[in-house]
């Protein structure tokens, strides 16, 4: 498998989503802003899209994905499908009994996701007085507005789950690009219900979520078509506990904690801020910036690298498994710091451009920015977990990194609680970077004292002149930022064409300090691209 090519079809699907993600939320924050209905509807699309990210960018592939490609390669494509058939039967019995107790339940498990929302500003949380309010019906209109969102985008776990199984079924035989393109859907369905329905609903945030439901049943459909037509479409049977469904959720469970720790954490912010008016969305607008590059990246470094991975330590290639992983790490450095650098450089200029429209104040931008930063600062620790995971996803240890994860949640948690008390909603965004660090930081040393990984001569050589080159980006930004500050307080095309310049120009110093001091090669590229 060529690690580049691969990477570059799930990138490129995934920038295309993220582009149009970026059309939806300057959308949303033209329309919502950052009033009480953006707060009801970034929680409401939290918890199904913590699953999207679960399932949908890796999570449950973690597991799936070796024992499917080692029933392939050990006893056939009969073996396999039959495991994925399994899988499916299983996993959908599984959610559509949790989403039916949850969609019963939901005016109390929204205590958990939104405990703010139950209380004026001010006044003190107490989970007795919470769910007495909760009992009587005496709750204020932002929490019931959100709990009814969350009821309707509730089918997307079941249809984003099973969206993920037949996902990690064509990445196992190296098609890629079907599965990558599902989330584009996503943002497509919710551009036009957000346009065209809004007229016809009571708000926006009603047209968003009736979209999420929409599109998780279309991207099922176009995934099913996908699976059909490779010929690995599993049937639909009953659930049955056999061995190999006993391995899968041994496998399973610490793997979608492990894997999807990030998400939990942001959720875990989410739910903090919702004791801070508009907090929630605010961080909401900050986590959209930074996934991009998290996105094109880590995510799409992550899918591409298990497969490989297994593929190689399965046939006793361990120099292999050795070498992609260091090369994986070294292309998503040298995209990922430079990226970093000037989140936390630039980031009100990136959030007035983006958002600053309609509903969507100056003030709103300000804070946006804060978190971006913030955010910033964890961005290459979260593309590192990334890359890091997979090493031991592939060899079926799922437990070391839930464990390395659940340190980083304790860590994330912690800080959380004690930063937002000293600094507000800002404090969210820096304990999830260094909860980040902390994981990244781990996974790298266990790997290494397994004798699983370790930096080449290579990797050595060019990590520094990465980081030198990303510093000297920085400056030249830091410096030119001052010059383009009065474009940003003009129009709508005076503040792109000064982002514009600042981009292009941080991108120009970057690309051409890298090759100067050698922190990339021109024939490096070359040779990945012509194998």
């Amino acid at each position: 498998m060529n690690l580049l090519k691969s990477t570059a079809t799930v990138g490129g699907m995934t920038m295309i989503s993220r582009i149009l993600g970026f059309v939806r939320d300057i959308l949303i924050a033209t329309f919502l802003g950052a009033g009480p209905v953006a707060d009801a509807w970034v929680v409401a699309f939290r918890f199904p899209n913590l699953f999207r990210r679960f399932f949908g960018e890796g999570a449950f592939n973690s597991a799936f994905v070796p024992l499917y490609s080692k029933q392939m390669e050990g006893e056939g494509a009969g073996a396999a499908t039959r495991f994925a058939e399994e899988a499916q039967a299983g996993l959908g019995a599984v959610l559509l009994v949790f989403s039916l107790v949850l969609l019963i339940f939901m005016p109390w498990a929204m205590v958990a996701l939104a405990p703010g929302f139950l209380f004026s500003e001010g006044e003190a949380f107490e989970f007795a007085t919470a769910f007495s309010r909760v009992a009587s019906g005496d709750v204020p209109d932002k929490y019931a507005l959100t709990v009814l969102f969350t009821r309707i985008t509730l089918p997307y776990l079941f249809f984003v789950s099973l969206v993920a199984l037949l996902s990690g079924i064509l990445n196992s035989l190296g098609k890629f690009l079907l599965a990558a393109a599902a989330p584009v859907l996503l943002n497509i369905i919710l551009i036009s219900a957000l346009v065209f329905l809004t007229p016809h609903l009571p708000s926006p945030g009603h047209a968003l979520v009736w979209g999420v439901f929409v599109a998780g049943a279309a991207q099922l459909l176009a995934l099913a078509w996908g699976c059909k037509r490779a010929g690995v479409m599993p049937r639909i049977i009953l659930p049955r506990w056999t061995p190999e469904m006993k391995r899968l959720v041994t496998l399973g469970v610490p793997g979608i904690i492990a894997a999807g720790i990030t998400q939990i954490n942001i959720v875990i912010g989410t739910m903090i801020a919702t004791l801070e008016s508009g907090a929630a969305s605010l961080l909401y607008y900050a986590d959209r910036v930074y996934q991009l590059p998290l996105g094109l990246i880590g995510v799409a470094m992550g899918v591409v690298l298990l497969p490989d991975l297994s593929r190689r330590l399965r046939s006793g290639d361990d120099a292999g498994a050795m070498s992609s992983q260091n090369r994986a790490l070294e292309l998503s450095m040298l995209l990922t710091v430079p990226a970093a650098v000037a989140l936390a450089i630039i980031p009100l200029s990136i959030v007035i451009v983006l958002f600053e429209h309609g509903e969507f104040l100056r003030s709103n931008a300000q804070g946006t920015a804060m978190a971006l930063a913030a955010f910033a600062l964890g961005l290459p620790a979260f593309v590192a977990i990334k890359v890091f995971q997979p090493g031991f996803f592939a060899r079926e240890d799922t437990k070391t990194p839930m464990w390395f994860a659940a340190a980083q949640t304790v860590v994330n948690i912690t800080l959380s609680i004690i930063l937002f008390r000293q600094i507000g909603f800002v404090g969210i965004a820096i304990a999830t970077s260094v909860g980040a660090w902390v994981n990244a930081v781990l996974l790298a040393g266990r790997l290494g004292a397994l004798g699983h990984f370790h930096f080449d001569a290579r990797l050595k050589s060019r990590l520094p002149r990465i980081a030198l080159a990303a510093a000297g980006m920085g400056a030249g930004l830091w410096f030119a930022q001052g010059y383009a500050a009065p474009y940003f307080d003009m129009g709508l095309m005076e503040q792109i064409a000064a982002l514009g310049a600042l981009v292009i120009g941080g991108g120009a110093i970057y690309g051409a300090l890298t090759l100067v001091i050698g922190a990339a090669k021109i024939s490096d590229v070359r040779r990945s691209l012509s194998r």
